[in-house]
């Protein structure tokens, strides 16, 4: 499965952007998908998870309420909506897809290249 995250940019505080991942190669159906992100100088840290079928979904705290991850299979895409951005959510968001519903990232194994969100105050 090959994924692409877009959706990136430079916003200010408050704002929102809404990420999209497309996937290809492969059903995108039957894969749980999950959004991570990396600061600079930082590990990788989940955001957000979204089951097979995008009826259950959870969050990282830092996220909930602002961010809300959904998906359409008929498409082969997944999103994320996020809404009243802060400087801290400045990172490379990345897109992912495994075959179970965790939220670590070593249990996802297609990873896309990542889109850059900045947040300026």
């Amino acid at each position: 499965v090959q994924l692409q995250a877009s959706g990136g940019g430079l916003v200010q505080a408050g704002d929102s952007l809404k990420l999209s991942c497309a996937a290809s190669g492969r059903t995108f159906f039957g894969y749980v998908m999950g959004w991570f992100r990396q600061a600079p100088g930082k590990e990788r840290e989940f955001v957000a998870r979204i089951d097979f079928s995008g009826q259950t979904t959870s969050y990282a705290d830092s996220v909930k309420g602002r961010f809300t991850i959904s998906r359409d299979n008929a498409k082969n895409m997944g999103y994320l909506q996020m809404n009243s951005l802060k400087p801290d959510d400045t990172a490379v968001y990345y897109c992912a897809l495994g075959q179970v519903f965790r939220f670590y990232a070593r249990d996802y194994d297609y990873w896309g290249q990542g889109t850059l969100v900045t947040v300026s105050s």
